[in-house]
């Protein structure tokens, strides 16, 4: 407080007499305009997000609060969504109410203390998720769709030249190869016929034939509902070429299907957020085994991506885990909420339950796809994916006709997107809360509402 000279000075009794506190007559400047000029000092840490002491030590803090504080509720608010179709695509797929509260938390720094610890709790619940207790693994979470998971591959762990085996089982598998190709890979593609999978004989020839940098697998090829087996397909690749990485693109089967990191010796899992892990879309989630980042350390060249660089990433990542500020792009916070709330909801039982729940819910589903008389995509029951299901349509019967008539009934449905089949089929998508809380009564909607739009179009089962 400045005093105008007269006031200046009165007495400390004539203070007291006015019913007034004198004021107390520093030997230095008072704290408050030590704060407000601190930008004065001549000493100052420079202001970036790696800088944790903002203050110069020679400034007096007391004024400042030591906690940031907020009036928390002890209790999640109640979240009602609004009135809406039932979404069973392939993904994005229906998300808990306790998810989309998550994303409405108050904006908050990505360095911030809070969000530091929100975000490594979210990296080391991966590991979980995963089932990877190897300290060499590496988990990224990256602001992006699950198609960034191929750059990471294609620019880190291949370098122009190398060759790469992609197994081929539809749309997806497809655009990995096509990501390789950007990046000066050397793909050779080994297809199957639509709604199968290469077999364990055509790859083994493969991998005798020629030596891969790195095998791709599309656990769940969501264009054809097609289930790649993880656990034998690495088997044979460590045994007949034991120097090749194994990379899968899970984006439609990370916490649905299980996938066992460590026991079954992978080398990289590719995914996003807005399947079977139920956080809304913007995230790419992968995790990659030590023998991976070593080979992206002995690499020649350097990576070829800037934003999809693990040189860039990594150290964010492992300090992010060590609840560190850190700092190379920003983050969205608000979406690392929602995926820790998602999480901390899967962990909140062991892994193999769900697994479990997504089987028993697919295989319901696919007696009654039978029962209506309807033809699946992926023919053999061995190789149909548990997170949804791609429906053959009955003759004189139109995708573009039969989903309208869905979405009315509060359904909605993909279409076909496999460009052989694209008006032949139509895609079923029963993952996360739809198929877990048989409260919500999803499947079973879903299920009438596709027997009488069938029936509406003059379907009947022969």
């Amino acid at each position: 407080m400045v005093l105008i000279p007269e006031v200046s000075k009165l007495s400390r009794s004539a203070f007291r007499r006015l019913g007034m506190t004198p004021p107390k007559t520093p030997d230095a400047p008072p704290a408050r305009l030590s704060l407000i000029s601190r930008h004065l000092a001549p000493v100052y840490p420079i202001n970036t997000p790696y800088a944790v002491e903002r203050l110069p030590s020679t400034v007096d803090t007391s004024l400042l609060p030591r906690i940031q504080v907020r009036e928390i509720t002890t209790t999640t608010p109640k979240m009602s969504q609004p009135a809406h179709p039932t979404l069973l695509i392939p993904g994005p797929i229906e998300f808990d109410d306790a998810v989309l509260q998550s994303m409405s938390h108050f904006s908050e720094s990505h360095v911030s203390a809070g969000f530091v610890a929100t975000f490594g709790e979210t990296l080391s619940m991966l590991r979980k998720l995963f089932q990877t207790t190897d300290p060499a693994s590496q988990p990224f979470v990256l602001s992006g769709s699950g198609t960034l998971g191929w750059d990471l591959v294609a620019a880190n762990l291949i370098e122009a030249g190398e060759d790469v085996l992609v197994l081929g089982t539809g749309y997806f598998s497809d655009g990995f190869a096509d990501c390789l190709r950007v990046y000066g890979a050397n793909v050779t593609e080994l297809k199957a016929p639509v709604g199968t999978k290469p077999t364990l004989s055509e790859i083994e020839k493969a991998l005798s034939e020629k030596k891969y940098k790195a095998i791709t697998v599309t656990h769940v090829d969501t264009s054809t509902g097609v289930l790649s087996e993880l656990k034998n397909l690495s088997a044979l690749v460590h045994k007949v070429s034991p120097d090749t990485l194994i990379i899968v693109d899970g984006v439609c089967s990370v916490a649905c299907e299980e996938i066992d990191f460590d026991t079954w010796g992978l080398d990289g899992v590719v995914t996003a957020s807005q399947k079977a892990i139920g956080c809304p879309a913007g995230l790419s989630i992968s995790m990659f085994s030590g023998r991976a980042m070593k080979a992206f350390e002995n690499r020649k060249s350097p990576p070829s991506a800037y934003f999809a660089s693990m040189k860039n990433w990594t150290p964010i990542m492992q300090n992010y885990e060590a609840k560190k500020p850190s700092y190379f792009a920003t983050p969205s916070p608000q979406l690392v909420h929602a995926l820790h709330t998602a999480l901390s909801q899967i962990l909140a039982k062991p892994v193999a339950e769900r697994f479990a729940g997504h089987k028993a819910a697919s295989d319901k589903i696919k007696a009654a796809i039978g029962a209506l008389g309807l033809k699946q995509v992926a023919a053999n029951p061995d190789e149909q994916a548990h997170g949804m299901t791609a429906i053959y349509l009955p003759e004189g019967v139109k995708g573009a006709e039969l989903l309208p008539i869905l979405a009315k009934k509060g359904v909605v449905f993909a279409g076909g997107i496999h460009k052989e089949i694209v008006t032949k089929y139509i895609r079923f998508g029963h993952m996360g809360v739809s198929v877990l809380d048989p409260t919500r009564g999803d499947i079973e909607r879903a299920v009438k509402a596709l027997e009488e739009g069938l029936a509406e179009l003059g379907y009947t089962k022969s």
